[in-house]
């Protein structure tokens, strides 16, 4: 038997993640053209679907025939009415056991074709936000995200359902009715033609007004799940500060805007279903009329008005499921716009094509480097000159805002210099595919992220097999030993949620350990000893300086008392490097770092 991830792959190889984003790209702005790319080598499992699901709901099709053949069998006295009776009897009973396994072929093929797009969709998503820029990340909530990833995408697969199995049924259900219909009475047959252009006048009176309502409430919907993952972090602030009820308060106002807005679509979806029944049930009671009235003038038989009044509340009861459709296709419609968002975003790394580094020698050139941020004329750095050798420790110190972090951000190739250039072993950044120069590097963050996994999971992340030796030497430099030996699970000990089990020195530790494994040719340092009491500070202090010995090491500090032993200083302030030497050096020359060291002294 198939596994099921398998039976999911579409044929050829087709690799759904990529797929889809190219699918996207070639028919923006055709939500329609895109759904069918989605399911690219998976028609004929929907057609098999279809195929399915005619035969087991062909009961319901052939009963209205054999109610109105025994009827008439009965009111014209046929001789062969007992056998007749018979006959239909097990041709019903058959029919409906065949049902049973006529629904599971037509669940499994349907869901195989379904879940491999929302699958492939998730994938994609993922992938996608994998490539895009940091500074993508920066400006667009989490929650927002996370709202595409699993709300939009769950749309799309109900969209799919109803386009593709959903609307096929309710086209099989009209035909066979309208078929039966034309053989027995084209009077009646023209009488129900008369539904179809009434129908398509209902739904396309509604159509803009809830294509408007569905894109309010999911503009809203984003909205509100990223404030909500906001409030959740933010709980242990607002909990120390006694702010319970500004964030209850704050929340109930992002409520009501979802509630308002939900509440304009229900009555849009609710005023346009009712109206499509009223017409529609109207139409069923002049149906009744109308065939009462043939068969007392004898145009047709008595049992064939139960017949055409079991069709009709079928073509009837179709149109009116295809009303209801309506908001589900608008919502997925909205949904497939929605992830194109992303997936259409031109703020991607580009690596491809460019220089693929086997080696990293860490010697970086900062020449005339201006860079500002997106959406904003103002440069944060302003002509930086900075040159640091192989293996040097450089410290950046300065006030806040003055651009330290932003170097640290062109050193990690997060971001590159919008005007000069940041060279890399006399390689411009932008030259080089960043991610094969990435792997030379290691970075602990001001603020240390931990995944809701172990200590060792942590601390190994992306480096595969880790021996023992290496991984303890590695707990061993970072001060994490004496924690690990307190610990009942030792380095299998979970720390639960972005590390809330640990202390905030703990997780720095943590991060630190991650970085000393992965034995950097270019370390970046931002403030990684700010959250450490006074003795754990001077051995992991001790550690980076021997960690730091023939790598090139990048350290933002604001205690300027951790940077004593770096090999060169750089002060930084409104974007440019003021002063540049050794403390002593700087020290002696009592300029700006000097002032700023008698401050903190």
């Amino acid at each position: 038997m198939k596994s099921f991830e398998n039976k999911m792959r579409a044929p050829k190889g087709i690799e759904p993640e990529s797929w889809f984003i190219e699918c996207y790209r070639r028919n923006n702005g055709r939500p329609l053209k895109v759904l069918l790319g989605l399911y690219k080598g998976n028609y004929y499992k929907f057609v098999l679907a279809v195929l399915f699901f005619f035969i087991k709901h062909a009961c319901v099709w052939v009963l209205p025939i054999v109610t109105a053949n025994i009827i008439n069998d009965i009111t014209t006295k046929n001789p062969n009415v007992v056998q007749n009776i018979i006959m239909y009897t097990a041709l019903m009973i058959f029919l409906i056991v065949l049902n049973v396994p006529m629904n599971y072929l037509y669940v499994d093929y349907k869901s195989q074709a379904t879940r491999y797009a929302e699958t492939g969709l998730r994938k994609a998503l993922v992938l996608k936000l994998q490539q895009l820029s940091i500074s993508y990340h920066t400006e667009t909530m989490s929650g927002k995200l996370q709202s595409k990833i699993i709300r939009d995408v769950e749309a799309i697969e109900s969209l799919s359902t109803h386009m593709f199995l959903s609307i096929l049924n309710i086209a099989l259900n009209i035909a066979v009715a309208l078929v039966v219909t034309i053989s027995k009475s084209p009077v009646v047959f023209l009488f129900f033609l008369v539904t179809a252009p009434i129908a398509a006048f209902v739904m396309m009176a509604f159509r803009t007004r809830m294509k408007e309502s569905n894109k309010a409430f999911r503009k809203e919907m984003e909205e509100t799940s990223a404030r909500v993952m906001e409030m959740v972090e933010l709980i242990p602030v607002t909990r120390a500060h006694a702010l319970e009820k500004e964030e209850v308060h704050k929340m109930s106002a992002q409520l009501l805007a979802v509630a308002e807005k939900g509440y304009r679509l229900d009555l849009i979806q609710s005023l346009f279903g009712s109206v499509g029944w009223a017409i529609f049930q109207i139409f069923q009671i002049i149906c009744l009329g109308f065939t009462g009235y043939l068969a007392f003038q004898g145009d047709i038989l008595a049992g064939d008005i139960t017949l055409y009044q079991s069709y009709f509340a079928t073509i009837v009861n179709q149109v009116s499921a295809v009303i209801s459709l309506v908001p589900i296709i608008a919502k997925g419609f909205e949904s497939i716009t929605s992830i194109g968002e992303v997936l259409l975003s031109e703020e991607v790394e580009h690596n491809e094509g460019k220089e693929i580094l086997e080696n990293v020698e860490g010697e970086f050139s900062f020449e005339n480097v201006h860079f500002h941020y997106k959406d904003s004329d103002k440069n944060t750095l302003r002509g930086l000159n900075l040159k640091v050798k192989k293996g040097e420790t450089i410290a950046l110190v300065g006030e806040s805002g003055a651009g330290k972090s932003t170097i640290l951000n062109l050193v990690n190739g997060f971001y590159l210099a919008t005007n000069g250039r940041v060279l890399m072993d006399g390689k411009d950044m932008s030259a080089i595919d960043l991610r094969s120069y990435r792997k030379h590097l290691a970075v602990v963050p001001q603020t240390s992220i931990l995944f809701s996994g172990t200590i060792r999971d942590n601390i190994t992340y992306g480096c595969g097999v880790v021996s023992e030796e290496r991984l303890m030497a590695a707990v061993k430099a970072a001060n994490l030993l004496e924690l690990i030996e307190s610990l009942p699970d030792g380095l299998n000990t979970v720390v639960g949620e972005h590390g809330g089990k640990l202390s905030g020195g703990q997780r720095q530790r943590v991060s630190i350990a991650r970085a000393l494994i992965r034995d950097p040719k270019v370390i970046v340092l931002d403030e990684a000893t700010s959250a450490l009491d006074t003795i754990s500070e001077k051995l992991i202090q001790e550690a980076i300086n021997n960690l730091a010995k023939d790598r090139t090491t990048f350290i933002v500090a604001h205690r300027l008392s951790t940077i004593r032993d770096a090999d060169k200083i750089a002060v930084i302030s409104a974007g440019r490097c003021i002063e540049y030497g050794t403390y002593d050096e700087l020290m002696e020359k009592q300029g700006v770092f000097y002032e700023m060291k008698k401050v903190q002294s």
